[in-house]
């Protein structure tokens, strides 16, 4: 499954780069930015962008000699369809069971049980 939705989620499956993808989504910044809070090398963040950018999560611009990372919010869209479509079933999924359950309790209650119910 080489999609555009299993780059996405193989790239956010690591924390690092879930944790960039946070960051960026308050502002754009550079590689050495990004690499601050991390024990890892630039190289190594330099990395975790490129598997980013390669999902189509993230792009580099030039600004002069900086090289700012910017999160491409688009992409997005499209795990929220997918994610949406899959909730709307589990839903319907659970609304029906929902019926089924109240049909066996009310099939299980007594005469007596019923008539209270109906005052």
């Amino acid at each position: 499954m080489d999609d555009q939705l299993s780059r996405v989620f193989s790239a956010l499956a690591d924390p690092i780069r879930r944790d960039m993808v946070a960051r960026l989504a308050d502002a754009d910044a550079g590689v050495n930015e990004l690499a601050e809070p991390y024990d890892v090398s630039v190289q190594a963040v330099s990395k975790h962008l490129k598997v980013l950018e390669e999902a189509g999560l993230v792009t580099r611009t030039r600004e002069a000699q900086r090289r700012p990372v910017h999160l491409e919010a688009e992409v997005f869209d499209l795990m929220t369809k997918w994610i949406e479509r899959y909730r709307r079933q589990a839903e319907e999924r659970y609304r029906r069971l929902d019926d089924v359950l109240a049909e066996m309790d009310a099939d299980q209650q007594s005469p007596t049980d019923r008539e209270r119910g109906a005052s």
